[in-house]
């Protein structure tokens, strides 16, 4: 990571949802080795502190870790308000949480949109919408977690796919609304990377296994990321580095992205 990111992110304040594992996680240790104060939030108590322990161990100061369920209105706005104060300011929102379910438009129920949907769309919003009037004193800057799910078509993952394609328009559209206060708006689309996202939707080590080796055909660079990389364009969006850039939606995805079947 270039020592200007560092630069731009010390002293910040950073709220990381979902940092309890995977992309959220190494973003985490990420800015906590940048400089950045945290405030980290998940629904796993101990993954959580393992997180806060590994920021420390690395050098940064002590996260403030809160524990929540993103779909609950009044954890969404009691996270809002711990951050807050503790730290008195907000730099930067990552929205990270997210989960994934399989299923078709055939067998897709209700009940599974209504998780998706609510766990990756209307929780982004409400914490956005609750932490704008922050991020706008600061003249911050927001880094949403979207998918190349939600560039790109895939079959039997249709509520996910739809779940991230709102993230990018919703990524847009507040960039828009907020450029002129000074607040930028991007979001990163990542495509397979190692965490445990595909395992808590349903597969089981086999077909996760294959899977992975399946992504080394379905990606240019001939293999799924790894969630460091995901993290450094997460702190590059987040930085004073991509100052002139909000409204982007920026595949991490090894090639997926601009991949057709032949």
């Amino acid at each position: 990571m270039a020592a200007s990111v560092a630069q731009t992110l010390r002293g910040k304040v950073a709220l990381i949802t979902g940092a309890s594992s995977g992309i959220g996680s190494a973003t985490a240790v990420l800015f906590s080795k940048l400089g950045a104060s945290l405030a980290l939030t998940g629904r796993k108590e101990n993954n959580l502190a393992q997180v806060g322990a590994e920021c420390e161990k690395n050098g940064g100061e002590k996260p403030l870790l809160i524990s929540g369920d993103l779909t609950v209105d009044a954890d969404v706005k009691r996270i809002v308000d711990g951050t807050m104060k503790h730290f008195g300011k907000l730099n930067i929102l990552v929205n990270n949480a997210g989960i994934i379910e399989l299923g078709s438009i055939e067998n897709t129920s209700m009940d599974q949109y209504d998780r998706v949907f609510n766990a990756n769309v209307r929780s982004v919003y409400q914490l956005t919408m609750l932490c704008t009037p922050y991020l706008v004193g600061t003249k911050g800057s927001i880094v949403n977690i979207s998918s190349v799910n939600g560039i790109r078509s895939f079959a039997n993952v249709l509520a996910y796919c739809m779940s991230k394609s709102s993230i990018d328009q919703m990524t847009r559209c507040v960039a828009l609304e907020l450029a002129p206060k000074g607040v930028r708006c991007n979001c990163v689309n990542p495509g397979v990377i190692v965490t445990n996202l595909q395992k808590r939707g349903g597969l089981n080590d086999e077909q996760y296994a294959a899977f992975l080796e399946r992504s080394k055909e379905t990606h240019a660079l001939g293999r799924p990321g790894e969630p460091n990389e995901v993290a450094k364009t997460i702190a590059f969006l987040a930085s004073d580095d991509s100052s002139y850039i909000t409204g982007a939606s920026l595949p991490v995805d090894g090639g997926r992205h601009a991949m057709c079947p032949r």
